[in-house]
């Protein structure tokens, strides 16, 4: 087995807040989720399952084949939490120069996982983190659970390279890894020379970011044997004020 040489430093519950405000990042390990969200490794791992049916990415300016995708909104208020009317993703050119300035439309995610009270739960208690971060108020959330896999010898979280991606703050969900080497996290801070890499490796740990003091990448991922298919599972949650990206 691959020795991993940076090991996430995770922060307690009790730190989240903390962490985020001092740092603009925290990392909380699978055992904390799973008492943040007052579930069980088992609710969770029922939750991944719909990773397994997720359509190809066509929108791939670099050419490959290795995401898959899916994409749903939603409006968080306090402790309601609201889908909206399917919509394209968009990114402005200023926060994703490879695939910026395109409606992406991507198959919306499944109505099992998003009727589930845990999915709920999920949002409102990420939603938490970023009011208290920065204050009471609607959050217009994207959703996007992600494959990258092998399929062409090595695959890419983050084409676009080192990014902010124009939103409040920004929910990393480790779901899991599959036969595969490298997918290293990577978060710079956005205005000087600090930095730190990890790999997360626990189903459902977690990365946090505040988006508007880090830049974040993951490092590309390649099988542990050639030839062989790996992948790598997250799940990708975007907060941001004042409505989506794109209008």
């Amino acid at each position: 087995m691959t020795r991993l040489a940076f090991s996430p430093p995770y922060v307690s519950l009790s730190g989240l807040d903390p962490a985020l405000r001092d740092s603009g990042f925290a990392l909380v390990s699978a055992s904390d989720v799973q008492r943040w969200l007052h579930t069980d490794a088992d609710e969770l791992r029922a939750l991944h399952t719909s990773w397994d049916d997720l359509p190809s990415d066509a929108y791939l300016m670099d050419g490959g084949r290795y995401r898959r995708r899916r994409h749903s909104c939603f409006v968080v208020d306090g402790g309601a939490v609201q889908q909206v009317p399917h919509r394209a993703h968009w990114q402005p050119l200023e926060y994703n120069a490879l695939h910026g300035g395109m409606q992406r439309w991507f198959e919306p995610m499944d109505p099992a996982v998003v009727a589930t009270p845990l999915w709920h739960r999920l949002l409102g208690t990420v939603g938490q983190t970023v009011s208290a971060l920065r204050g009471e108020r609607p959050w217009f959330v994207e959703a996007h659970p992600f494959r990258i896999d092998t399929t062409d010898g090595i695959g890419r979280p983050t084409p676009e390279g080192a990014h902010r991606d124009g939103v409040d703050l920004v929910a990393v969900f480790m779901l899991g890894r599959h036969r595969i080497k490298g997918g290293e996290s990577r978060v710079f801070d956005a205005h000087g020379p600090g930095g730190q890499r990890f790999t997360l490796t626990e189903p459902w740990s977690l990365l946090l970011l505040d988006d508007e003091r880090v830049i974040h990448e993951s490092t590309p991922i390649q099988p542990v044997a050639p030839g062989e298919l790996g992948w790598r599972d997250t799940l990708v949650l975007t907060y941001r004020r004042d409505g989506f990206q794109g209008g």
